[in-house]
């Protein structure tokens, strides 16, 4: 064969559907860069830092299908590690290509010389280094089929070079087979499904990502059943939109209706969800859990029936043996309280907070009014999730990204890099925490670069919002969680990016419409108040017996100011604990 060994990889990319590959090059992965431009095919993102690359691709992947990143030798590779980890646990399909120093240096300690094998193996399905041109095309093959069909990372090691060695023909078929298949469970664990199903009257249903192709399935299921409908975050996007029996989220930043519906139940169907937290989970009720991932069925509750399959193909075969319920007494009692939550939670978005303290969820709210109905949210991990959360609604067409598992900082401007290249006639909002933005500021840059329109919007309370909320939570005063900020505003401007900032309420819309109108990247520097803090009521009120702990040690110290503010910042908790 006349090609290298890089531009056989790169077509066999090219092939597989991946149309651009988020890196930082340099040394080991020069031939790779040199290949993907003589390539019209494919295009190099030059980010700045590979961890960007790693959320940009996982972004990609989880709205497009498999994507690509790479990191060279040494410090590459371990830039890559949390965006791969935050990609493996969100089961998104992604292909790290790791270059190498060359083959005759390993093991040798040799200049950034690292283990690929065993830096990677805890976030891959697939970790092999191809350390000969022969191997080569056998592996990526294979490295693409795990990330696709298992959904989660694949490494594919690349010497440098290897790289640069010409190519040897592919002796298997070279072809990707991404089948599918449809998967429910044998007829007798149908058949004793739907028995313990008509033997309850007072029934739940719980969805995750899961079931978020089968939203007109669960709606069907509820409707027969007269059952309230609940959802993980993950799976708000796929089941809330025209689904009268929604009744919102449970979980840390979930709602008081779902968590009550799930404990006056008599019967919980969970659909294609790992809901991580066991707090929340009823220990006294009937319980029947399906996903395609049959592994993780029972790992956080007590299951009277686990099944294996998908949640559209399942209920599909369920439905004929279901008996109808009449008595919609419980579904219209848990309707009653979602409805009455929803009004508590309009109330800071009818009042916007003041100066240099605008309501976070006035700000939400209004991003949700501006933003189009198929507008791709990504949230950082902390409190902007939990705006995100309660304020941004699903439509059917919208997509919210978020680090929901691994449960990082830093996701949600990377995460907007690889929506906007995934879907570019979207408009993509990236819902950032002022601690989240300071920690890979740099690739500002390359929003900038590749004229990428993304809105930022920075949540700026100029503290470490999550944080501060815990050490409440458990009665400890907040240390350290505060945050001297620059004027992000100003940064986006030096980096050729508009700039807005907004520190009055009544300033709030007009902002936020002037960056939705600008044809071009914005990020907006919104001044929210620092003790908007928010958490389901069984931890509301944990965390008002701690702030009283918290109250007592700061009177003690004669720290008379920040008893007050500890005052302000649990006023709105004992209110939602009250409703």
């Amino acid at each position: 064969m006349s090609k290298k060994v890089a531009e056989q990889l790169v077509e066999m990319l090219v092939n597989a559907g991946i149309k651009r590959i988020y890196a930082v090059t340099g040394d080991s992965l020069n031939e790779l860069n040199d290949a993907v431009r003589r390539n019209d095919h494919i295009q190099w993102v030059h980010v700045r830092h590979e961890e960007a690359g790693a959320y940009a691709a996982a972004a990609e992947a989880e709205l497009n299908g498999l994507a690509c990143c790479a990191g060279s030798s040494g410090p590459g590779h371990i830039h890559l590690i949390n965006g791969l980890y935050d990609a493996h646990r969100a089961n998104v399909p992604v292909l790290a290509i790791a270059s190498t120093c060359a083959t005759v240096e390993f093991g040798s300690g040799y200049f950034q010389e690292t283990n690929v094998i065993k830096l990677f193996d805890d976030c891959s399905h697939y970790n092999q280094v191809a350390a000969t041109p022969a191997q080569l095309p056998r592996m990526t093959q294979a490295a693409i089929q795990h990330a696709v069909q298992r959904k989660g990372v694949a490494i594919l090691g690349l010497p440098g070079d290897v790289s640069a060695m010409d190519a040897v023909e592919n002796i298997s078929s070279g072809k990707n087979y991404f089948s599918k298949a449809i998967i429910h469970p044998a007829d007798e664990d149908i058949t004793e499904m739907a028995s313990l199903i008509n033997r309850y009257q007072k029934i739940s249903i719980y969805c995750g990502i899961g079931a978020a192709d089968a939203h007109d399935e669960v709606v069907q299921l509820a409707e027969m059943l007269k059952a309230p409908v609940g959802y993980s975050f993950r799976g708000k996007m796929g089941i809330q939109y025209d689904n009268p029996y929604e009744v919102g989220m449970t979980g840390l930043l979930g709602l008081p209706s779902a968590y009550h519906s799930m404990h006056e139940s008599d019967l919980i169907i969970l659909l294609g969800t790992d809901f991580p937290y066991v707090p929340f989970m009823p220990t006294d009720k009937k319980i029947i859990q399906i996903d395609l991932q049959p592994e993780r069925l029972g790992r956080r509750a007590k299951l009277d029936i686990g099944l294996h399959g998908d949640i559209k193909a399942t209920l599909t075969v369920l439905f004929p043996l279901l008996n109808r319920k009449e008595d919609e007494s419980f579904l219209k009692a848990q309707l009653h309280i979602y409805s009455k939550v929803k009004e508590h939670l309009h109330t800071y978005v009818s009042d916007k907070g003041t100066k240099n303290a605008i309501h976070p969820e006035a700000v939400a709210a209004c991003l949700d009014k501006l933003a189009t109905e198929d507008a791709i949210f990504t949230v950082d991990t902390g409190m902007c999730c939990v705006w995100g959360a309660r304020y941004i609604q699903a439509t059917g067409k919208r997509h919210m990204l978020g680090s929901f598992t691994h449960g990082s900082m830093a996701n949600a401007m990377p995460h907007a890099i690889g929506a906007a290249f995934a879907c570019p006639d979207r408009q993509v909002v990236a819902m950032c925490g002022d601690g989240g933005i300071s920690m890979l500021l740099g690739d500002l840059a390359t929003i900038k670069q590749y004229k990428l329109p993304v809105k930022i919007i920075v949540f700026n309370n100029r503290s470490l919002g999550m944080v501060k909320l815990e050490m409440e939570v458990i009665g400890l005063p907040d240390s350290e969680t505060d945050m001297e900020n620059p004027d992000f505003a100003l940064i986006a401007q030096a980096m050729g990016i508009k700039g807005i900032t907004i520190d009055h309420p009544d300033n709030l819309e007009s902002g936020l419409q002037q960056a939705f109108d600008y044809n071009g990247p914005v990020l907006v520097n919104v001044f929210t108040d620092p003790n908007a803090l928010a958490m389901p009521p069984k931890v509301e009120l944990k965390m008002i017996k701690g702030m009283a702990l918290s109250m007592t040690r700061l009177m003690l110290g004669g720290k008379f100011q920040e008893v007050l503010d500890t005052v302000k910042s649990g006023y709105k908790h004992m209110g939602e604990l009250l409703d």
